[in-house]
């Protein structure tokens, strides 16, 4: 197994990476030198020097995952899930009647409001897409359209209003050219 290979951004590639720091930590326990295990476990040198280090200054646990790189998430798993609740319910539960979408910034203003933040709109973004949301564009046509129309419109005034190929001629790039 190479340690670099599959990249390892993923809770599976951290517990997989993990193990093989673990499996370093008992080699070094047994005497091999940093340049055995990074030869036995496929490693760089760099690495199992680096891993021999942080084992002789803390033991085992220093050679533990660190958990998810970035900065913690802006909202708790409780309270995204009583987010997600309350956007169940949808935006006339929460005040707004005039019509039936959320927005961004509704729901920035609904997160403000419940959890007393104020958090950026692509962090709420951010947010919905963990939770499982996905952007949407309602289905609503104009109430006042008329099909018929519509229908005529396209058959005869589009064809004018396209104008064909048929006389049309490419132009040349040149400055000087006629053509």
């Amino acid at each position: 197994m190479r340690y670099g290979d599959g990249g390892g951004v993923g809770p599976q590639g951290r517990i997989r990476r993990e193990q093989v720091r673990q499996r370093a930590a008992q080699m070094l326990a047994d005497g091999m030198s940093a340049a055995q295990i990074a030869v036995a476990l496929e490693i760089s040198t760099k690495s199992a020097y680096a891993w021999r280090r942080a084992w002789l200054a803390g033991g085992e646990q220093a050679l533990a995952s660190k958990g998810t790189p970035g900065p913690a998430p802006a909202l708790s798993a409780t309270q995204v899930q009583k987010l997600i609740a309350t956007l169940n319910q949808g935006p006339a539960a929460a005040g707004w009647t005039e019509d039936q979408r959320w927005t961004l910034a509704r729901i920035q203003t609904v997160i403000g409001r419940m959890f007393h933040l104020t958090l950026s709109v692509p962090t709420v973004w951010q947010v919905l897409r963990r939770a499982g949301f996905s952007p949407q564009q309602p289905i609503s046509r104009a109430a006042e359209r008329d099909e018929s129309a519509i229908a005529h419109w396209r058959r005869h005034q589009w064809p004018a209003v396209k104008e064909s190929r048929a006389g049309w001629t490419r132009g040349s790039a040149s400055p000087t050219s006629r053509a």
